[in-house]
This record gives structure tokens, C-alpha cells and sequence, in this order.
């Protein structure tokens, strides 16, 4: 299997305080740091990493206008990360219960095929044919039974880890200030008239 090297993802945000309302719930009155995020923005984030792969890195790209909102950033990815921490909590525990659930299924399907095999020999003399019947019938209703369990905990589990990943990544993910470029350029062509 071809290993193909880590790439950037990059989730572009802004911290004019006009788009920043956007980013929250309408009706959270919490400071910026506790807020809820908006089911918008969470999906904007989502839809920026849909293409993540397990050893890509995300950044997030705060780009501001002036001094005022860059103070936003801190608390902003507070927020961000809160609200991704407890996604990979809440995954988490669905993954626990999802493998508790398939094991139980596993152990619950095998001791009833174990037990129909124990009991059919002896109810059934070995002589009639009704008994090849249902001893082949059994087999076929083992596979059955233990299919669903046996499928999920060897092949289904992996997306499962994956979203945990993702959530893992989206809640430590670095943050990089950029600054507004047509302020940048303001200040630089200020600079050469004063020169």
C-alpha cells in the first residue's frame, strides 16, 4: 500500500465581530469561550476537512481587520475546541457501547448455537433422517446469527476510529493570526511615501 506524505488542511475564519455572530448560537448569552457554536459554522468546519486522511494536519487561519478583533482569537478557539472535545467524548462513548453491544451479540449468538448443537443429538436419535435436517438447518442458522457481530467488530469498526481521529485533530489543531492584507499594504505604501 502507497503511504502518500501528511497534507495541510486549512480552515479559513475571520474575526470581524459583524461575521463572529454567525459563528454561535443566536441564543447563548455565555461569553465567547463557553458559547455553543452554530450548526452553520460547525458544518463549514466539517465540510473544510472532508477530504482528511489519518496523518493529515489542520490548521485553523484567523485573519483579522484591526487590533480590536484579534483579541477574539483566543476565546474563539477556546470555543472551537470545546465544542470538538466533547463531539470526540460523545464518540467515544458510542464507540464503547457499539462494541460492548456486537460483543454481547457475539457471546449471546454462540452460546445459543452452542446449546442447539448440545440439546438436537439428544432429542434426535442419530438414525432418522429428520435429524441430518435439522443439524444442517443449524448450521446454516449459526452462520446466520453470528454473521451480523462477527461482520461488525472485524470490518465495521474503522470508521468509527476515524471520526475519533477527526475530532481529536479539529480539537488540537493549531491557530495561525494572519493579518489583513490591505491593511499590510496600507501600512507599507505609508511607509515608502514617508521615506
Amino acid at each position: 500500500m502507497k503511504r502518500y506524505p501528511p497534507k495541510t488542511i486549512n480552515v479559513y475564519l475571520t474575526l470581524d465581530q459583524l461575521v463572529m455572530q454567525g459563528y454561535f448560537n443566536p441564543h447563548d448569552p455565555a461569553p465567547i469561550y463557553k458559547r455553543q457554536l452554530s450548526h452553520h459554522f460547525a458544518l463549514y468546519i466539517m465540510e473544510n476537512v472532508a477530504l482528511f486522511k489519518r496523518y493529515d494536519v489542520i490548521f485553523y487561519k484567523f485573519k483579522y481587520a484591526n487590533e480590536i478583533d484579534k483579541q477574539y482569537a483566543e476565546p474563539m478557539m477556546y470555543a472551537i475546541r470545546r465544542h470538538f472535545t466533547e463531539l470526540k467524548e460523545d464518540k467515544i462513548k458510542n464507540f464503547k457501547k457499539y462494541k460492548r453491544r456486537n460483543i454481547m451479540m457475539l457471546v449471546a449468538g454462540t452460546l445459543i448455537v452452542t446449546l442447539f448443537h448440545i440439546l438436537i443429538p439428544m432429542v434426535f436419535t442419530a438414525g432418522k433422517g429428520i435429524s441430518s435436517a435439522l443439524s444442517n438447518s443449524l448450521d446454516v442458522f449459526s452462520w446466520v446469527i453470528l454473521w451480523h457481530p462477527i461482520d461488525e467488530l472485524v470490518f465495521n469498526w474503522n470508521p468509527h476510529l476515524a471520526k475519533i481521529n477527526l475530532f481529536n485533530k479539529l480539537a488540537t489543531a493549531e491557530l495561525i493570526i494572519i493579518e489583513n492584507e490591505k491593511k499590510a499594504a496600507v501600512d507599507n505604501s505609508a511607509l515608502r511615501v514617508v521615506a
